[in-house]
């Protein structure tokens, strides 16, 4: 038997607990169509994907009895900056193949958690949705606590308000515009699902990126006479513009 001695400090802790973690919703087996779909969505916005932890859903994979050579992909997704953490929704084949890569084994999702599907670097194809669909879904999101840093807000289909500031390190992503009544210190992603009339507002500009349908801007691109100050951001003729309120 051994003993502890009782002014023994520990080397660790375990603490159960639940960040915001992006999903990649993973529809193709094939690693080589992956890869070119990723390096696209990366030269779109680099700084976003940079050290992004990233779920592996392998949901409609399951479906159709395909399991991905995970190796290669974990490889693929790390040359692009991802960090793979683990997968969930696979079948038993399809965990027993992940956890020989490495990879953790994650609970099957269940409606909305904290997980977030804001950068799904997948080929996945817009779904097509009728007028009565979408205007049921549309929906805006009102917050008003702080954003901190490392928490992540998706707004699907709506837009994102937020009655506080948005920390370092936070990420603010919406399908429609973003207002925030407050300082804008992280990343803020509006029109992700390719909405180029959708804007970004802020109280004061001092954003790690902003980006509208693709198209982004990081801190040092920002003009320093705009910075911590009043601002809005939209695409015009494929460019972002930015201005003061």
């Amino acid at each position: 038997m051994t003993s502890t001695a009782p002014n023994a400090v520990s080397a660790f802790y375990l603490k159960g607990e639940m960040s915001m973690l992006s999903v990649l919703r993973l529809l193709d087996a094939n690693t080589e169509h992956v890869a070119d779909e990723l390096e696209r969505k990366v030269r779109q916005a680099p700084d976003f994907f940079r050290h992004m932890p990233v779920i592996i859903d392998l949901e409609a994979l399951s479906a159709r009895g395909k399991t991905p050579k995970f190796a290669e992909l974990v490889k693929v997704l790390r040359q692009h900056g991802l960090v793979p953490v683990g997968v969930r929704n696979g079948s038993k084949a399809q965990h027993n193949a992940a956890t020989e890569a490495g990879l953790a084994l994650l609970r099957e999702s269940q409606g909305q958690g904290k997980t977030t599907e804001a950068a799904e670097a997948t080929t996945q194809p817009q779904a097509k949705q009728t007028d009565e669909v979408k205007k049921k879904v549309q929906k805006s999101r009102l917050l008003v606590r702080p954003i901190r840093s490392g928490q992540q807000v998706h707004v699907p289909n709506g837009d994102l308000v937020i009655v506080a500031a948005a920390g370092a390190g936070s990420e603010l992503l919406a399908d429609g515009s973003i207002h925030v009544y407050g300082p804008l210190r992280g990343r803020a992603l509006a029109g992700i699902n390719g909405d180029k009339k959708a804007r970004i507002f802020c109280q004061s500009l001092e954003a790690e990126l902003v980006a509208v349908a693709g198209h982004y801007l990081t801190n040092e691109d920002l003009d320093p006479e705009l910075k911590e100050k009043p601002a809005q951001i939209w695409l015009d003729d494929m460019r972002l513009v930015i201005s003061a309120l």
